[in-house]
């Protein structure tokens, strides 16, 4: 009877753990490096904790998941953009500081797609909006969008639609 409600109590604090939202997930994670002392996380989650509230405040709305994986991703080209500049200027202490925190940010990211994974939907998707030309292409991303929402870097996606239709 005791193996059985420990069980079922277990079991409850799983499917807990999977229903967390992403913004539960970083505060959580926030919670444990500020109790490690571990500046760089909690630095970076911070901000990042930040970016979404300022997002809530603009557009008067609650982040869900999808809008949260977007902010991440914007988070990650900044970083990245940030890094290539500060490795032009010979700034290495500044790139160290910026991959750091990109480290941090990149676990929140779902799993990205392949650049294989991402040229079959771009096939897909120019089959089934019958995509002939680059004057397609507008209505071509504007159906790929969603697919790629947060599991891909649109840039990408674009070079590689240019690609295909060009």
């Amino acid at each position: 009877m005791l193996t059985k409600q420990i069980e079922s109590l277990a079991s409850q604090d799983k499917d807990h753990i999977a229903s967390l939202s992403l913004l539960d997930t970083i505060n959580n994670d926030l919670k444990a490096a500020m109790l490690s002392k571990d500046v760089v996380t909690r630095d970076t989650l911070r901000m990042l904790i930040s970016d979404i509230k300022r997002f809530e405040i603009d557009e008067r709305i609650e982040a869900d998941d999808v809008k949260i994986s977007n902010l991440i991703n914007k988070n990650v080209k900044q970083r990245r953009d940030s890094i290539e500049q500060f490795k032009n200027g010979n700034r290495d202490d500044l790139v160290a500081t910026e991959e750091e925190q990109l480290n941090v940010i990149l676990k929140y990211l779902p799993k990205q797609l392949s650049e294989q994974e991402i040229q079959e939907l771009i096939q897909e998707g120019i089959a089934s909006v019958s995509a002939k030309s680059m004057q397609d292409m507008g209505k071509l991303m504007g159906h790929l969008k969603p697919k790629f929402e947060g599991k891909a870097d649109m840039s990408i996606v674009s070079k590689l639609v240019k690609e295909l239709l060009g």
